[in-house]
């Protein structure tokens, strides 16, 4: 098992990892994510649970642990700020992120953070991940496959690395900034689409968490995802950074992607968004 004394000197703090939890009104889930954390296999790391303005039972239950985890509680923005709070206190040069309704295997940090000591460039890495839907193991559609290396172009269709599986080094988001708080759902994909331009993901190809879903509060159970990700793909346009071919790749899943939701809003009579999400459509 990884040390301090062997992760290199770009990620050497105290505590070398720093993990964020963040929680809404989840009581009865969020002691499991705790958990696993706490039985980690590796002792380096810090917990960050952010409570994002609970009105439930959450606030009594993290009470109930003591000087073992770090509550910080703001009052509810949504997750990307309350990953960002996480984030901002946090003392470790490696920052790993769990959603609440998630958890993690035993060796989750341990595995991540020897990668990490083995690979000092590397910015950004990633486990695959067991589903559970309503309590039952489910396989991953073929285009939710995980993927290593240089990825910016497969993730413009979709989100292809999991927050809760992640593990990156704080100094990339100092680089490329941290959640953009304006969007209230695939906050992530837009991050994502910020680091992989540039930096190569790491897959470890073995199940270190497990991502539980079906329940009514899910960010990805949200309508019109398309139009936050057709938000995120014109700020990296913006940013004037892609290559060549990313920009052509980020274009054309613009103009697919708008044409899809433009279509929408006009089946819906919303004809005004409609031609304003035509117009996003590059001309060529």
């Amino acid at each position: 098992m990884p040390t301090a004394e062997h992760i290199p000197a770009a990620t050497l703090s105290d505590p070398p990892v720093s993990v964020v939890l963040t929680t809404f009104n989840r009581a009865s889930m969020v002691r499991q994510a705790i958990d696993s954390v706490l039985a980690q296999t590796y002792p380096g790391f810090e917990l960050i649970v952010v409570d994002d303005g609970s009105s439930d039972d959450t606030p009594a239950l993290l009470n109930r642990y003591g000087d073992r985890i770090r509550v910080l509680r703001c009052n509810h923005r949504g997750v990307s700020a309350a990953r960002n709070c996480g984030i901002r206190a946090a003392a470790g040069g490696l920052i790993a992120l769990l959603d609440s309704d998630d958890y993690w295997l035993p060796e989750k940090l341990a595995r991540q953070v020897e990668v990490f000591a083995s690979h000092p460039d590397l910015m950004i890495g990633q486990t695959e991940e067991i589903w559970l839907r309503n309590g039952v193991r489910v396989n991953p559609r073929r285009r939710h496959k995980k993927l290593a290396g240089l990825i910016f172009e497969p993730s413009l269709t979709l989100c292809l690395i999991s927050p809760s599986a992640v593990m990156l080094r704080k100094a990339v988001l100092d680089e490329v900034g941290l959640f953009d708080e304006n969007l209230p759902a695939c906050e992530d994909y837009d991050l994502w689409l910020r680091i992989t331009w540039k930096h190569p993901v790491h897959l470890i190809p073995e199940a270190l968490i497990v991502k539980r879903g079906g329940h009514p509060d899910q960010l990805s159970r949200m309508s019109e995802l398309d139009k936050y990700r057709i938000q995120a793909i014109v700020k990296i346009l913006a940013k004037g950074c892609l290559s060549a071919a990313q920009r052509s790749a980020a274009l054309a899943m613009l103009a697919e992607k708008c044409r899809i939701y433009a279509a929408g809003c006009r089946k819906r009579g919303r004809l005004e968004e409609a031609d304003y999400y035509a117009s996003l459509i590059p001309a060529h």
